[in-house]
């Protein structure tokens, strides 16, 4: 279904103007004709009935995209969004239900576009939940008749909606609130100043640079001593303790360690006793 709105796209048009247009010289088809399309649509997955249905729809999109001009974003991205759920609709669409297949559709294109407002309206996402979403679509209607809310009004606003009084002052405190940068300057830049960045001086409660670089310096340290106090061996005892303890794989075991220099494995068992005695010493010393 995407190749029908890829077919008259803005980039294949041109602008916006062309664009709506275009959607309107379209003919909005009778109910009849509308269920008959339907029918071969669900019943036999019809594409050319699903184009029909489609381009004859896409003049509502626009309407409905017309509702949400006011959150700063582009209308042609909001008709896009809104055509997404239009071609949502139009698949799901069961004529049995005995609607128009606008009067179903309005739920999908709104929520497409929906989804898109709170996306991209701000960096931050500003409603996650359910009844969020409710009050960021309903509250900036009622703004638009209260201005900054007192009291009466937010108890008002909150009765209405069917949430608390202190969903509405957080949704207001959000809506009212802006991005920032932040690599944003404390300070102007000119030849006697330095811009100070203040994500420089943000602090990651979650972070301990000083543990972690603590950590592996003293790794590092450890790793030096380590090597050192074996290299103090002798051949025999450094070449047991490597294929003991330092081998990743392959570990030799004390039998095949006594087969290899001809003694007894208890033999091989002292010597390693021995030469990690003397390695702990020059650890700690």
């Amino acid at each position: 279904m995407t190749k029908i709105i890829d077919s008259i796209s803005f980039s294949s048009i041109g602008n916006l103007s062309s664009y709506i247009k275009t959607v309107f010289s379209f003919p909005v088809i009778s109910k009849d004709k509308e269920k008959y399309l339907s029918n071969l649509l669900y019943y036999n997955r019809d594409l050319n009935s699903a184009k029909t249905l489609i381009l004859s729809n896409l003049r509502f999109v626009v309407h409905i995209s017309k509702n949400y001009l006011g959150y700063g974003l582009l209308q042609s991205d909001l008709i896009q969004e809104g055509n997404i759920g239009l071609m949502k609709a139009v698949k799901k669409f069961n004529p049995e239900i005995g609607v128009r297949l606008i009067s179903f559709a309005v739920y999908w294109i709104k929520s497409e576009i929906h989804e898109y407002v709170l996306k991209n309206w701000r960096i931050v996402k500003i409603a996650t939940t359910k009844s969020q979403r409710k009050l960021f679509f309903n509250l900036r209607k009622n703004k638009k008749r209260f201005g900054w809310f007192n009291e009466d009004e937010i108890k008002t606003v909150a009765k209405e909606l069917d949430v608390t009084s202190n969903d509405v002052k957080e949704m207001e405190r959000r809506m009212s609130a802006k991005d920032l940068a932040f690599n944003f300057s404390s300070l102007e830049d000119n030849k006697n100043t330095k811009s100070k960045f203040l994500m420089s001086y943000f602090k990651d409660n979650n972070s301990n640079f000083a543990s972690i670089f603590e950590k592996n310096e003293l790794y590092k340290y450890n790793v030096i001593k380590l090597n050192n106090a074996i290299s103090s061996l002798d051949n025999r005892s450094r070449y047991i303790i490597i294929s003991r303890w330092l081998y990743r794989n392959k570990k030799k075991t004390l039998q095949n360690l006594a087969d290899y220099y001809g003694i007894s494995a208890e033999r091989v068992r002292q010597i390693e006793k021995i030469a990690i005695k003397k390695i702990r010493l020059k650890m700690t010393s």
